[in-house]
């Protein structure tokens, strides 16, 4: 036998040195130690902003699948504005399209899947059981293909209510979380009291987010992280007021003891 002649590899090539930009944003998740005081003024704005954002979210599942010029956002942005603010109102406006268009990505991905999973079943149910055609192999049992053919009902009917979403453009969006909304049904699965889930829903609820701004210091002008490990958060000047509500603190309320890694 010839010897084997090993396989050549060409050297690679390296890139010319370069350097690297300088990060542009940063985010930070973490726990905040806050104030009685501090804790009701962002319970009270974030019920009010979530309230506003549910309700964007509505509208954005109404206007369904359109060019993003056509999606409203100006007009959405300007209403939404007379009772927040025009930063609060642009990252109501931006959550509400990324949601959205999250949710029809997964349409279109549960349809690809139901597609494959419904055409590799009428192909194995159209051979007899025990038997195998043209590399195509049945079920062993009657009574493995009558569970195959239900199973075949069941997501055909599925497929069909996807279809129905795409084509209206109208995707399920649970705001707070599919999840914890079922969890409501099975409480004592969960070791969860009635009281206990409603705290965390109303919790997943809220909406004490803002978009960042450029050139802004410490973030923006709305969640502001300051070098001495504190957190300020501007209070919108017509959102809390608008809404009926009564939030105690000034306008801009700091949340002192956040523990955030040294700068």
């Amino acid at each position: 036998m010839g010897r084997k002649r090993r396989a050549t590899r060409r050297t690679r090539v390296l890139a010319a040195p370069f350097t690297v930009a300088p990060p542009t944003g940063a985010r930070i998740r973490d726990r905040l130690r806050v104030s009685e005081a501090d804790e009701r003024v962002l319970v009270v704005l974030g019920t009010h902003l979530g309230s506003l954002a549910r309700a964007d979210l509505a509208e954005r599942v109404r206007i369904g699948m359109v060019p993003v010029r056509q999606n409203r956002r100006a007009e959405r942005k300007k209403a939404l504005t007379k009772v927040s603010s025009s930063r609060w109102a642009g990252a109501i406006t931006r959550t509400s399209e990324d949601q959205y268009q999250l949710a029809v990505r997964s349409l279109f991905d549960e349809r690809a899947m139901l597609t494959r999973a419904i055409r590799t079943l009428r192909r194995r149910l159209s051979v007899p059981c025990g038997q195998r055609r043209d590399g195509v192999r049945g079920y062993a049992h009657t009574s493995e293909r009558w569970q195959k053919k239900r199973r075949l009902g069941v997501l055909t009917a599925r497929l069909a209510e996807v279809e129905a979403r795409i084509e209206a453009g109208r995707p399920a969006i649970v705001v707070g979380g599919r999840r914890l909304l079922h969890t409501r049904h099975h409480l004592a699965d969960a070791a969860l009291s009635e009281v206990e889930w409603r705290r965390r829903w109303e919790a997943s609820r809220l909406f004490p987010t803002a978009d960042g701004e450029t050139g802004a210091p410490f973030g923006d002008y709305t969640i502001t992280v300051h070098r001495r490990r504190r957190v300020g958060h501007r209070r919108p000047a017509r959102g809390v007021e608008a809404s009926g509500q009564r939030a105690p603190g000034p306008v801009s309320a700091l949340l002192h003891g956040a523990v955030f890694p040294p700068p």
